[in-house]
Formats: structure tokens, C-alpha cells, sequence
């Protein structure tokens, strides 16, 4: 048997016993996760302080009614403030959960998360340097990137502390989750350290502004902020299906999938550069929301199954799900006041990150 149908035929079986019998499962789950999120955006449209009509927006949009003859002040709400929060929080809930999802992978680890380990915070130090400093230090850079260099420095401080913590946490092909998890603490004080000092530095008004931004919150979503974000988000979790395969493959070890003919170094390295991007978009606009990362793809490994093939997307679309369901709780539960999202997430996120630990402990059953 030659090598490459050797390699062939191990690709196969890898494929198999990621995909067991789960595959046709998994499809229906995608399918339906489709739906919900289709059916969540239409409703997320109708919610807010304000009692603006969605009829009439997407009558317009679907050519039934000249906007002349609509009302300004709906179609304003609809298309100004809640679209652009809808989408916005579509393209972050989607971006933190694939980039859980390829981190997991990536460290053969469930608990690995953006937000567990640091890497959002490297993210929010970036976005904080240029939130603070933009109008001075930072100033040619702002010349030069423009609305995107809020982003763009996010992505370089996301980038940097996966780059390191991937280095410290793994040896010869394995990784450590004691190792992973204290230097992700490490990083993340370290980010928090520095972001601290900037906002000492801040006046009140960038004082007021990154407060609730530490929190995270969609509620400041603009155009501009879809605009400058979406762009590399999207690039971002378009390259994830690419590496499904490989991901797959390093689930049985960096020397199995080289042998299997994957380009390991080079699946590494594209996978960091994008979880680095969609983190750092995601956090530059959104400020800290986290544990979706680490919920949705766990409970998507539960429902379908390990097969990168099908977790991806399906955790695209679960986090974007979970993100527009708990935007639309902050809008109704103190209404007209809302709560930052990030503490949503925090209270279902950190007893569902307590059970994984138990539950890998053999402490709990289910």
C-alpha cells in the first residue's frame, strides 16, 4: 500500500470515529440552530424601551411600503439602533464561541477559552491603549487606520497572548491544563495590570466609557462599529472550516496528524492568527463578555459529537444564538435600564465552568 493511500485511509477512520453516528444528528442540529437564530434576530428587531414598530421597517425593506409614507421615528430605531445591535451581536456571540471552539481543539483541552486563559485580556489592553491614548501617543496610528485601528490593536494584543501562552503551555506536542490555566491567569493580570495603568490615565469621560466597556455590552452598537469589526471577524471564521480536518486529526497527537500528512506548524499558526482576530474584533467593540467560549462548545460536544466538521459551525451559530437571547434578557429584565451583557453570560457561564471541573473530576455523573 503506498503512503498516500495509507494516509487516505487514516484520514477516513479519523474522520469515523470523530463522527460516530452523530452525523445526521448533527446536520438537524445545525438546521434547527439556523431557524432559532433567524426566528431570535426577527424577534431581538421588536425588543427595546422603546415601542417602535418592526411592521413597518420590514415592509420597506421588503418593498411593500415607500419609505415616504412610513414612520421616521420607527424606521430610525429599527434601522439606526436595533439592527446594527442585532448584527453586531450575531457576529461577536459567533466569534467568541469559534474561537473557544479552535482553541479547545488547538490545546486538546475543553477548558480552554479566550476569556479563561487571558487572551481577551491581551485583547482589552489593546483596545484600551487606543481608547486612552488615541488622541495622543496613538495619534498617527489613528491617521493611518483609521475607525479600523481599534480592532486592528485589539487583534495585536489578542495575537501576542496566544502567541505566548501556546508556547508556555505546550512541550513536545502536549499541553498541560494546570501549566495553560496558571500562565493564563499570568497573562490575564499582566493585561490587567497595564490596562489598570491606563485607566488611572484616563480623564472622566474615557473613565466612564471603559467602565461600562469592561463590562461588556452591545449596547453601543453603531454602523461604524459593525463596519470596523465585521470585516475581520468575518474573515476570521471563514478561515475556521479549513482547519476542521486538521483539528481533528491533532485530537490524536501533533506526531499522528504530521504522519497523516497534516501541515501541524502551519495549522497552529493559522489557527492562533484567527482566534487572535475574532477575539480581538470582538472584545475592541463589545468590551469583555465571557464564557461563551467555553459553554457553547461543550454543550455542543454533548449534543453532536467532537467532529470539528459540524462543531464549528454549529458553535457560530449557538453563540450567536445565545448572545441575541441574553441581549434581549438585559433589554426587558430592568428595562428601560439595562444590564451589561458580560453579567448574563457570567451567571449562567461560571456554574457551568464549576461543572465541567467536577464532572472531569468524577465528582458529578451527568
Amino acid at each position: 500500500m503506498s503512503l498516500s493511500s495509507e494516509t487516505l485511509r487514516v484520514r477516513r477512520e479519523v474522520d469515523r470515529a470523530a463522527t460516530g453516528d452523530r452525523s445526521r444528528r448533527a446536520l438537524a442540529v445545525v438546521w434547527l440552530l439556523l431557524a432559532l437564530l433567524v426566528v431570535a434576530a426577527l424577534f431581538a428587531l421588536t425588543v427595546g424601551a422603546s415601542a417602535a414598530s418592526t411592521r413597518q421597517a420590514v415592509m420597506v425593506w421588503l418593498g411593500l411600503l415607500d419609505r415616504e409614507a412610513a414612520n421616521a421615528r420607527d424606521l430610525l430605531i429599527v434601522e439606526q439602533i436595533r439592527l446594527p445591535r442585532v448584527i453586531l451581536g450575531i457576529l461577536v456571540g459567533a466569534s467568541l464561541a469559534v474561537s473557544g471552539a479552535v482553541m479547545q481543539g488547538l490545546f486538546r483541552n475543553p477548558l480552554a477559552d479566550p476569556g479563561l486563559v487571558g487572551v481577551s485580556a491581551g485583547a482589552g489592553l489593546g483596545a484600551v491603549s487606543v481608547i486612552v491614548l488615541g488622541g495622543t501617543v496613538l495619534a498617527p496610528l489613528f491617521a493611518v487606520a483609521g475607525m479600523y485601528t481599534l480592532p486592528l490593536a485589539a487583534f495585536a494584543g489578542a495575537l501576542a497572548t496566544t502567541l505566548i501562552l501556546y508556547r508556555i503551555a505546550t512541550r513536545q506536542g502536549k499541553t498541560s491544563i494546570a501549566t495553560m490555566l496558571l500562565a493564563g491567569i499570568a497573562l490575564g493580570a499582566f493585561a490587567g495590570a497595564g490596562t489598570g495603568i491606563l485607566v488611572y490615565l484616563a480623564d472622566d469621560l474615557q473613565l466612564r466609557d471603559l467602565t461600562f466597556w469592561g463590562l461588556g455590552s452591545v449596547a453601543g452598537a453603531t454602523w461604524t462599529k459593525v463596519l470596523s469589526a465585521g470585516p475581520m471577524i468575518v474573515v476570521a471564521l471563514a478561515t475556521t472550516p479549513f482547519l476542521a480536518r486538521g483539528l481533528n486529526a491533532l485530537a490524536m497527537g501533533e506526531a499522528a496528524a504530521h504522519h497523516m500528512g497534516v501541515p501541524v506548524q502551519a495549522l497552529k499558526n493559522i489557527a492562533i492568527v484567527a482566534v487572535a482576530a475574532a477575539t480581538g474584533a470582538a472584545v475592541a467593540v463589545t468590551g469583555g463578555i465571557g464564557f461563551v467560549g467555553i459553554v457553547v462548545p461543550h454543550l455542543l460536544r454533548l449534543a453532536i459529537g467532537p467532529d470539528h466538521r459540524h462543531l464549528l459551525p454549529a458553535s457560530a451559530l449557538l453563540g450567536a444564538l445565545f448572545l441575541i437571547l441574553a441581549d434581549c434578557l438585559i433589554r426587558t429584565i430592568v428595562a428601560p435600564a439595562e444590564l451589561p451583557i458580560g453579567i448574563v453570560t457570567a451567571v449562567f457561564g461560571a456554574p457551568f465552568f464549576l461543572w465541567i471541573l467536577l464532572r472531569r473530576r468524577g465528582l458529578v455523573d451527568l
